[in-house]
């Protein structure tokens, strides 16, 4: 999918790209598949606000996303590439043999009308989600699931991959996106070829109001406040802040490690992500 540029009439104008969405096929979503969304602004069930930087923005409604794929056996065609305002990737809307419909992530290279199956038996190629144990050494694939039969949970953003690497006993070693290698069960299912929609990362939005659209508020550094607002306010003209980082609560931040020690989860990594 191409980007689309505008003339620079504007000071806005000048670097603002938008996809052209030349790729979808329906624009308005179906109805059986949507759940509404309640913003919350940030805040948490006692209305205090736990995540600053989030309000406003369009109204959106979810779109039901069948990340298990646990109708096995049964092809399902392509009916349309959708728009997801809630994700970067689009999506395809499924309908299956016995008339249920589902959306899914929509693949890079799949049109209006391919036909997709899920299960043991399902044939190589993109799009198709079989088990890794199924999937030969070398292969892409995306929408992985962590956990055997709990839906997937890696590889989903636009125009992201992961990529087998090899298979013994009953494990796979598998290199994410990020380039950290981990270990995964040979049960877990996947789809094979890489998430759609790979232009997204080169959107600008050119002007702040975009920004609010996706319901982003403003950032305020905190060498721009006063001390009473925060630790690296105040001093007479510019300052570098003079300490390391820190948030409004003088805790340390930007590098600060806030990972927990997830031992279970560290036996599984064989290689941490490249710098």
């Amino acid at each position: 999918m191409a980007l689309k540029k505008f003339k620079p009439v504007t000071p806005s104008r000048r670097y603002m790209t938008v996809a052209d969405f030349s790729g979808l096929t329906k624009k308005k979503p179906e109805k059986s598949l949507l759940r509404p969304i309640k913003k919350s602004g940030g805040r948490n069930n006692k209305g205090q606000v736990t995540a600053r930087r989030i309000g406003g923005g369009h109204k959106r409604r979810y779109r039901l996303i069948d990340f298990r794929r646990a109708k096995h056996g049964i092809p399902a065609k392509i009916r349309a590439i959708e728009y997801d305002p809630n994700r970067s990737s689009h999506i395809a809307l499924l309908v299956y043999a016995d008339g249920d419909k589902r959306y899914i992530l929509a693949p890079e290279g799949v049109q209006v009308g391919d036909s997709l199956m899920a299960g043991p038996t399902a044939e190589i190629r993109d799009g198709n989600s079989i088990p890794l144990r199924m999937v030969p050494p070398g292969t892409p694939l995306h929408n992985l699931e962590l956990v055997p039969g709990k839906g997937a949970q890696v590889a989903r953003a636009a125009g992201v991959g992961c990529q087998l690497m090899a298979k013994e006993g009953g494990i796979a070693h598998v290199k994410l996106p990020s380039g950290e290698v981990r270990v995964f069960n040979l049960d877990c299912y996947c789809t094979l070829g890489r998430v759609g929609n790979q232009d997204h990362q080169k959107v600008v939005l050119g002007k702040a109001g975009r920004s609010r659209w996706l319901g982003r508020r403003p950032k305020v550094r905190g060498v721009a406040m006063n001390p009473v607002d925060h630790p690296m306010g105040g001093g007479e003209g510019r300052s570098s802040g003079g300490r390391h980082p820190c948030t409004p609560w003088g805790k340390p931040t930007k590098g600060y490690k806030t990972r927990k020690k997830n031992k279970l989860s560290d036996k599984l990594i064989v290689r941490r992500r490249s710098k």
